[in-house]
């Protein structure tokens, strides 16, 4: 098929019929209404813990449906479909592997993060480590990161997905995208957040089943996918005696081999254990949602939740782009690099466009919408998750060392202007994730975040586990491991890898997996950290209070010294009275996601009630033994998947 041909079909189908627009304008009003009625319940007396951590209210299936939904943005849809097409389920392992550490983020993580009565991860950093450099450092980082490797990276792949599907810039889809989910994050804060995401994974899920099914029927069934999608080879491929664009002979294995293969079972399953550890224990954004947990037992059965939605992306997104890749082998699997310019403008490749592709060909008006429905639900949960807990960094890590006794309305509008901000970044940076994405998103994700994670993660496990880690020591030893992630991320960069059948003569260093790399990076950060440790002084007794796996069940809470006071108790203030005014402006302050201005008045005992709730971990033995067996059928189903699709 001539290039020009496939660029013409492809344009000739990016038209939306009427019942496709009713589809996404229903979706949308719906959405609306569930933010604003959860805009107005977090406004009734909102604080800074109503703002940023739902007011320690929610229960476990709202969490962990946005656990999973602020995870399974598009760059799930667009990377995850796109890595199936090109090298089959390998890609899946990472969704499969992040199961046990969901479960340890509110089994070993949450208790000690709820212990220690914080908001944010730096603000952690800060009270187990002391001094201020550890918390600005990764405040600051992540903000940054939050821009460069998740923002960008939803907004590119929504991009990809709207721009074939409605035929718009990628400008325009981008800022529309951002403008509403940043809407929904000013106003209610993470209870709107969290109640939006609910819904969301509901759609995206329903959506996701659709195409599947369809999908699975236009190629005769499960049973004639292994063998069709073997032979899905590209006429380019077929007529010009090349092997560029035929299907990995270890496409339906998930453990490959270590040495020449895409996803090495030695990085996967082992080296990768830091970087999950980073994104799902550390991370703000999921921390933040099982804080915003009633009590633990909440966010356990959260984390349960979201594991078990966890073993879907097989079969909503995996399997999809295995299908487009059969359907259509000519666009996905392109092999020419002429051809791959004209269909998707990216002489890498094209597999990034299998699912957009799949719902563009297969699906009638209407489902049509429903599944770009689906698209919005996706890059909106993840939008809205980073919008939230970069606010809330901010807030309460950065403004508060400006501003230590700035007030809930200060800290309040501080976080809405932050995410205005964020918008205003994230647009400007669209070009230069389009230039720098490679023919497989999924990839470039993976490689982003295990040039950044295992450091990270070394100064949480390392403080939670070993009281005489010191602050010099994990300061400088994270230093040192992302110093070498960032180095082979800009040579990838700057030498990225050549096309299919082109010698690579780039340097060693470059052709080493970031699985091996990102074991170095930990190994790197945790020598230094045992050394510089040993050689510092370290922290003492009195300031470990509940801050570490060892003492997060101790009565007192940690010292902190004149330096280190950063007024963080501050919103339980026996008294709080704001100046009563009229009407119609009380109105407008809640319409905008702002606190009542009515004089809320709280005795020493709703105090020492409210302390309690914010720091208790205590459980119910009964719900805790249910919740431990659901963990360990889990794991078992999780060993299972692993061990079946090896």
């Amino acid at each position: 098929m001539a290039a020009d041909a496939i660029c013409t079909k492809i344009s000739a189908t990016a038209n939306l019929h009427w019942a496709d627009i009713l589809t996404i304008t229903l979706y949308f009003v719906v959405v609306f209404v569930v933010g604003l009625l959860a805009t107005f319940r977090a406004s009734r007396n909102q604080d800074a813990s109503g703002y940023f951590l739902a007011g320690k209210s929610m229960t476990f299936f709202p969490i962990g449906a946005s656990i999973f939904a602020s995870n399974i943005g598009a760059p799930v849809f667009v990377g995850l479909s796109g890595t199936a097409a090109a090298s089959g389920i390998g890609g899946m392992i990472f969704e499969w592997h992040a199961i046990p550490f969901i479960l340890m983020l509110a089994w070993i993580f949450v208790p000690v993060f709820t212990a220690s009565g914080v908001y944010t991860m730096p603000e952690y950093l800060k009270k187990r480590y002391g001094g201020t450099r550890l918390r600005v450092y990764l405040s600051v980082l992540s903000i940054v990161l939050y821009i460069i490797t998740k923002i960008s990276v939803e907004m590119y792949a929504g991009a990809v997905f709207v721009q074939m599907l409605l035929g718009w810039s990628m400008y325009a889809s981008g800022i529309l995208v951002l403008v509403f989910s940043a809407a929904f994050t000013m106003t209610g804060g993470l209870t709107a957040v969290i109640f939006t995401d609910t819904l969301q994974t509901i759609v995206l899920t329903v959506g996701a089943l659709v195409l599947l099914f369809t999908g699975l029927s236009e190629i005769g069934g499960y049973d004639y996918l292994q063998s069709k999608y073997m032979q899905a080879v590209p006429n380019t491929t077929l007529y010009g005696n090349t092997t560029c664009g035929v299907p990995r002979p270890d496409s339906f294995s998930v453990l490959r081999d270590p040495l020449t293969s895409d996803y090495p079972w030695p990085g996967t399953l082992i080296f990768n254990i830091p970087s999950d550890i980073w994104f799902w224990c550390s991370d703000q954004i999921m921390v933040q949602r099982s804080l915003s947990a009633k009590n633990l037992s909440h966010a356990k059965g959260g984390s349960v939740v979201a594991s078990y939605l966890k073993i879907l992306p097989f079969f909503l997104f995996v399997i999809p782009g295995m299908i487009a890749r059969i359907l259509y082998p000519d666009e996905i699997a392109c092999a020419d690099p002429d051809i791959c310019s004209c269909i998707c403008d990216n002489p890498a490749g094209c597999s990034n466009i299998a699912y957009p592709l799949l719902v563009l060909r297969i699906l009638s008006p209407g489902l049509r919408g429903l599944m770009l429905a689906a698209l919005f639900a996706a890059v909106m949960s993840t939008l809205t998750s980073v919008f939230n807990s970069a606010s809330s960094i901010f807030t309460m890590d950065l403004w508060r060392r400006c501003r230590k006794h700035a007030k809930d309305w200060e800290l309040l509008l501080v976080g809405r202007l932050v995410v205005l901000v964020l918008v205003g970044l994230s647009i400007v940076w669209i070009p230069i994730m389009q230039a720098a994405q490679g023919a497989q998103l999924w990839q470039y994700w993976q490689g982003m975040m295990s040039a950044v994670g295992p450091p990270w993660a070394m100064v949480f496990i390392m403080g939670f586990f070993w009281k005489r880690t010191s602050e010099q020591g994990a300061f400088y030893g994270m230093l040192a491991g992302q110093a070498l992630g960032f180095v082979r991320l800009i040579m990838s960069f700057v030498l990225p890898a050549p096309p299919c059948g082109t010698p690579d003569d780039r340097p060693y260093f470059l052709k080493i997996h970031f699985l091996y790399v990102a074991a170095m990076e930990t190994a790197v950060a945790g020598i230094i950290m045992v050394i510089v440790s040993l050689r510092t002084k370290t922290r003492p007794k009195s300031k470990l209070h509940r801050v570490t796996w060892w003492t997060r069940n101790d009565d007192e809470m940690p010292e902190l010294t004149d330096d280190e006071d950063d007024n963080a108790n501050e919103d339980y203030n026996p008294v709080q009275i704001r100046k009563e005014r009229s009407a119609w402006v009380r109105r407008l302050m809640v319409c905008c996601g702002m606190p009542d201005d009515r004089p809320v008045r709280r005795s020493p005992e709703e105090i020492k009630a409210m302390q309690e709730k914010m720091f208790s971990i205590k459980e119910s033995p009964k719900w805790r033994s249910f919740l431990d067996i659901n963990g360990v059928i889990l794991i078992a189903i999780t060993a299972f998947i692993i061990g079946f699709y090896h």
